[in-house]
Parts: structure tokens; C-alpha cells; sequence
């Protein structure tokens, strides 16, 4: 197959795919209804065309038939007034007239005909586009509704793409938010070790951070002393009350003191 021919049936099968997408059942069949309605209201004014004809021939049919009426009671008076050869001449005329009326009559049989066979034919064509009107609407509705049940269906079950969009919204907010947490808390961990300044101002020097340290290990060593006096072989109540080292130092020289 040539590269032509093959990219031809690509691109034919493509445009029928994007057919199937556009096109809509219901409007498809409103289509098809109406032009089946300009083929009735067709056939309908070849109808009345026909009929018109009809009493067209059959006006004529009439005036040749009292022509005809005419030129043989003109030959009657012109033969009873021994005028012979104009009783000829007016019986030459309505012969005339006799061979005019046939082809008429003939003419008049068949649009009759044709007339009555229209008739019929727009009757049976409105019958069946009143079935197929009928028809038409079952489909649209039994459509209708399988399109609503199959979006709430994919509602529910969360494969339509509106709810896809929303799910993956949902998903890429959920991811930013914890991205967020986690980097705020290390920063903030980072401005708690001293690793990063705070921009705000209200960080503390290296003094006050030492100061908070000895204070952290003095309360370390009063709780220590505190679990020793529980048990029985820790310092005495004043040691355990110093809350700075230097006394808590004093108070264990002033019981060694004592005890010499």
C-alpha cells in the first residue's frame, strides 16, 4: 500500500471518529424527519399541480361541448332554411370540435389517474412519516435518558472527566499542602537550631541561647537529684529547691560541714 493510500484511510478514519463524537442521534433524526416532511409537502403541491390541470382540461371539455351544442343547432337552422351547403360547413366544425374534445377527455383520464395515484402516494407517505414520527421521539427519549443514567453512572463511579478533573485537582492540592507543612516545619526546625536567622527579628543572640542551655541542664540535674532523693541516697530538700548551680554547690558544702 502506498504512503498516499495509507495516509488517505488515516486520515478518513480520523474524521469518521470525529463524526461519531459530533454527531448527536436526536439531531440526526429531526434532520431525516424534516426532509421526509418536504418530501410529503412535494408530493403534496404535485397533487394540487395535477388537479389544477385537471379542471383546467375539464373547463375546456366543457366549452368545447357547448360548441359543439351550438354548431349542431346552427346546421339544424341552416338546413331548415335549405341552406345546405352552410348546414355542411357547420357540421365540418363541430367535427372539428369532436376530435378536440376526444384528445381532451383522454388527456383529462390521465391526470385524473395520476391525480388519484398522488393521493394515494402523499397518503401513504404521511402515514409513514407520522410512524416514523412516532418512532423518531421513542428513540430520542429511550436516548435521552440512557445519556442522563450514563452521567450519573459516571458520576458516582468518578470515571467522567469533569469528575477526573476535579479528582486530580483534589489530589494536586492535598500533594502541595503537605509539600508546604513539611517545609514549614523545616525551616522551622532550622530557626530553632540557630541554623537560619529569623526575618522577623525576635531571633536570639548566642548569649541568650547558652543562657536557655544552662538553664535546660540545671533543670536536668535539679530532676536527677530529685529521683535520688526518692530513692534514698540523693541530696537534701535545699539542694533540690537551689535553682541555680552555684547554689545548689553551697548547699552540698554546707551539708559535707555538718557532717564533719
Amino acid at each position: 500500500m502506498s504512503v498516499m493510500k495509507r495516509m488517505a484511510m488515516i486520515f478518513k478514519a480520523k474524521a469518521n471518529k470525529a463524526v461519531d463524537r459530533m454527531e448527536d442521534p436526536r439531531e440526526t433524526l429531526d434532520y431525516s424527519y424534516q426532509r421526509q416532511l418536504e418530501l410529503l409537502q412535494k408530493v403534496r403541491r404535485g397533487v394540487a399541480d395535477v388537479a389544477t390541470s385537471r379542471k383546467r382540461l375539464e373547463l375546456q371539455i366543457n366549452q368545447l361541448e357547448k360548441q359543439a351544442d351550438k354548431l349542431e343547432g346552427q346546421g339544424r337552422q341552416a338546413l331548415a332554411a335549405g341552406r345546405e351547403d352552410l348546414a355542411r360547413e357547420a357540421l365540418t366544425r363541430r367535427s372539428g370540435v369532436h376530435q378536440q374534445l376526444t384528445d381532451l377527455q383522454g388527456q383529462y383520464a390521465n391526470l385524473q389517474a395520476e391525480e388519484e395515484k398522488l393521493t394515494t402516494a402523499s397518503q401513504r407517505l404521511q402515514a409513514k412519516i407520522e410512524a416514523f414520527r412516532t418512532k423518531k421521539e421513542t428513540i430520542k427519549a429511550t436516548y435521552t435518558a440512557a445519556e442522563a443514567q450514563t452521567r450519573i453512572n459516571e458520576a458516582f463511579s468518578g470515571v467522567s472527566e469533569e469528575m477526573s478533573d476535579v479528582g486530580l485537582a483534589v489530589q494536586r492540592a492535598e500533594d502541595k499542602t503537605l509539600q508546604m507543612q513539611a517545609r514549614a516545619g523545616a525551616i522551622d526546625e532550622l530557626i530553632n537550631s540557630g541554623v537560619l536567622d529569623d526575618a522577623s527579628g525576635t531571633a536570639k543572640d548566642d548569649i541568650a541561647a547558652e543562657l536557655e542551655r544552662m538553664s535546660s541542664s540545671s533543670e536536668v540535674e535539679l530532676e536527677l537529684a530529685r529521683m535520688k532523693k526518692e530513692l534514698g541516697g540523693g541530696p537534701d530538700r535545699k539542694e533540690l529547691d537551689a535553682a541555680d548551680p552555684a547554689e545548689a554547690e553551697q548547699a552540698r558544702s554546707a551539708k559535707q560541714e555538718e557532717t564533719r
